[in-house]
């Protein structure tokens, strides 16, 4: 992608000094020195072959890291390789730049504080003096794009004095890194100690160029892995004077599939609208080429009323070639007609329970289909007694649910407290994701607490896939968490694979328009 020159001259920036817990009492070194030259980096996403963020530290104004393009947050961050009073950082941003950033610090790389924030900014070249911050790890870290790209760096520079003198020799690099063991969720490694004029006291491991651990043995066990995925492993060796190694090369490993998998699901809402045919009959064909096990709808299957010969002159002729292996759920559409249509269309596939609401399970995972107009109403009190009673009888290790109108939402319906009763639940019981329909786009969000805010550890992704055939909305504002965002026609590719899931976007064509995962269930 072209993109314009970089900014010249300096630019302008509101800086906001932060609390600085990192930052030691005394007055700043007197021997400033460039730390960051040729040290080991870390970052968030890279936009592909080329752009990793070692080019950040070569001291060459022609090479530069860049992150994957169009989300936020974004972060590269460099290990100066032990304990540093750091006075100053310069930032040489290139046309994709941060508008509102921080700079960070950190002792182990894991936990961070921050040193300055920065609001407004403009690219360009970033200097940041009489920072007098101690710490081992510094990372800049993106909020906010000033772009419609990713941020990219030509250099990250950073200057100070490293603490304590004495020695500064980095141990070998490890050699003879091989993966031991794997099974579904894990891979064991081994490797050959380093050596060090005085003694290696630990070894980190990365993963896919990011520290997942640290051990003082030759072996690592990294845990907690999605199935039948592919990993890249280095591992690097450390002093007591806390000097580092270079990473060792880096091995490839892969997981063992999962007992269960894998499993294809293709899904999509808002589907067949009698004024759109060629639409819903080309997410229809991508249906066929996804070739799923499966296919799941969040509502609003047929336009306008969702009458039964609106279905049989419609959704019949596109989607309905997948009605033996379709499990449904209602939209406001199909109350329209009470649910008639749908119910006579789709029979005891839509009421195996003798609901409009079921639950069923695939391999290691639980499904929930709601039907949430009726919630969203101000009424369903008895099918929100009955998710709570499944989900407390429900044994499988993941679970998704899914239905029509969203909790939290981008789109011009907005986030609705009407749905609250559903989520809640869900959240209450960890589920890993929700998918809706309802707003005619595609979105993802990080997982969301009850509050629709981020929480990683508890929250419940949450997708939007109301793309399925009906005309697209693209008024949409992107709310906290969501990590992607898109109006175009097409199916989600779900793919289950052990207690793993991760999905692709895939419109008419067959592009793919969005990656996420693999994750694994909790």
């Amino acid at each position: 992608m072209k993109r314009r020159t970089p900014l010249a001259g300096v630019a302008v920036a509101t800086l906001v000094l932060l609390g600085q817990t990192l930052i030691s009492s005394g007055t700043a070194a007197q021997a400033e020195s460039l730390l960051s030259a040729g040290k080991p980096t870390t970052t968030s996403s890279v936009e592909g072959p080329g752009f990793e963020g070692g080019n950040a530290v070569d001291g060459s104004t022609t090479t530069r890291w860049a992150s994957e393009e169009g989300v936020d947050p974004q972060w590269i961050a460099v290990d100066l390789g032990g304990t540093a009073t750091v006075t100053k950082v310069k930032l040489n941003w290139e046309a994709a730049y941060a508008k509102t950033y921080k700079i960070q610090g950190s002792a182990d790389g894991r936990t961070w504080t921050d040193i300055k924030s920065v609001v407004g900014g403009d690219g360009g070249i970033d200097e940041h003096l009489g920072l007098n911050a101690s710490a081992r790890h510094i990372r800049v870290h993106g909020t906010a794009r000033g772009t419609t790209y990713g941020y990219s760096l030509w250099e990250l520079e950073i200057y100070g004095d490293r603490v304590g003198g004495g020695d500064t020799q980095a141990p070998t690099v490890p050699t003879g890194l091989a993966a031991k063991a794997t099974t579904a969720d894990s891979v064991t490694l081994g490797w050959t100690a380093s050596t060090d004029n005085v003694g290696v006291t630990e070894y980190e491991v990365l993963r896919d160029g990011n520290v997942v651990g640290t051990t003082a043995t030759t072996t690592y066990t990294d845990s907690g892995l999605a199935s039948g995925v592919e990993f890249g492993y280095s591992v690097r060796a450390q002093d007591a004077a806390g000097n580092v190694s270079a990473a060792s090369p880096v091995v490839r490993a892969a997981t063992q599939p999962g007992g269960t998998g894998p499993v294809t699901i293709a899904l999509a809402g808002d589907i067949a609208n009698p004024e759109l045919f060629s639409t819903h009959q080309g997410t229809a064909n991508q249906v066929a080429r996804i070739n799923p096990q499966y296919v799941l709808t969040v509502g609003d299957n047929q336009y306008h009323k969702g009458t039964i010969s609106e279905y049989r002159a419609h959704y019949d002729k596109t989607w309905g070639k997948f009605k033996s292996i379709t499990k449904p759920t209602t939209g406001n559409h199909e109350w329209d007609d009470q649910l008639r249509g749908y119910k006579e269309y789709f029979g005891a596939i839509a009421y195996p329970q003798g609901l409009p609401y079921y639950s069923y399970d695939i391999g290691d995972f639980h499904f929930v289909a709601m039907d949430s107009n009726p919630v969203y109403t101000g009424g369903g009190s008895e099918q929100v007694t009955w998710l709570r009673d499944d989900l407390a009888k429900n044994t499988k290790s993941c679970v998704i649910g899914y239905w029509h109108h969203p909790r939290f939402n981008s789109g011009n319906s907005g986030d609705k407290k009407q749905i609250a009763p559903l989520w809640n639940e869900l959240a209450r019981a960890k589920a890993d994701m929700v998918i809706t329909g309802h707003d005619h786009h595609y979105e993802r969000t990080k997982p969301l607490d009850v509050n629709g805010h981020i929480d990683e550890a508890n929250g419940v992704r949450s997708v939007i896939a109301g793309i399925g055939g009906d005309y697209l909305y693209t008024d949409y504002k992107a709310r906290e968490g969501v990590e992607k965002i898109l109006a175009k026609h097409g199916v989600m590719k779900l793919m289950l694979n052990g207690k793993s899931y991760s999905w692709e976007i895939h419109d008419t064509a067959g592009n793919v328009l969005d990656k996420a995962g693999p994750y694994t269930c909790r």
